[in-house]
């Protein structure tokens, strides 16, 4: 494809990314909006009719087990075989709070049936936007400016998830178990979206300002920077 070398050695990672978040994106899809499942409309409803023990749907555990095997590869795959980036070392943190909120989610059904299988609903709203982003490097960087990262994950993951876990959580179900330890990992994830957001708009200002002539990643080291590091 006549790509440079430093692209070419990124290309089995967006390769790989843009093969998982596709399938994982089209499944999430389904969940939301081609079951009966009301989550997406009605994130409250995960808490309607709590109560300990509740079951988790097979095709929610099947998402339960994609994600899972997925950011426990993306932890090695981070920090062993993709390009080192500004913004590595918060991927792996993201990565670590994001698998320790699948597992204990899971984990924990017995005493948070509901949210065990409600949960997903969030993940579903990271997967829905992940698609024109995280393809990046070869396979077209501009796509980090989708509209879509700032939708999903600023404006409807508090709107819906936030909300639902937050507040609706504890006026469904008084003293629902762990409720901190979830909500706290929650918006850490929160933090962690307005930290990428914010190198989407560093990517505009710099495009506005002239200080970009071609289209990079910002998140990528300098040619100098990487022979320092």
């Amino acid at each position: 494809c006549n790509l440079q070398p430093k692209d070419a050695a990124k290309m089995p990672e967006s390769a790989w990314k843009l093969l998982f978040y596709t399938l994982s994106w089209s499944y999430g899809i389904y969940l939301l909006f081609f079951t009966d499942y009301p989550f997406f409309y009605d994130p409250p409803s995960v808490f309607y009719d709590w109560k300990k023990g509740m079951d988790v749907p097979t095709d929610i555990a099947i998402a339960y087990l994609l994600q899972c095997s997925f950011y426990g590869h993306s932890i090695y795959a981070t920090a062993y075989m993709d390009t080192w980036r500004k913004d590595s070392v918060v991927m792996l943190l993201h990565h670590v709070v994001t698998l320790t909120l699948i597992a204990f989610s899971y984990a924990f059904r017995d005493g948070e049936g509901c949210r065990g299988a409600g949960g997903c609903a969030g993940w579903k709203l990271h997967w829905v936007s992940r698609l024109p982003r995280d393809p990046h490097g070869p396979l077209n960087p501009p796509c980090s400016l989708c509209p879509g990262r700032f939708w999903f994950r600023l404006y409807w993951f508090p709107l819906k998830v936030l909300y639902a876990t937050c507040y609706s959580s504890l006026q469904l179900v008084p003293n629902i178990p762990f409720y901190f330890f979830f909500n706290a990992l929650l918006l850490v994830l929160t933090l962690m979206n307005i930290y990428w957001f914010l190198y989407i708009v560093l990517f505009v200002a710099k495009v506005l300002m002239g200080q970009m002539q071609e289209v990079n990643d910002v998140r990528e080291y300098d040619v100098e920077d990487s022979k320092k590091t």
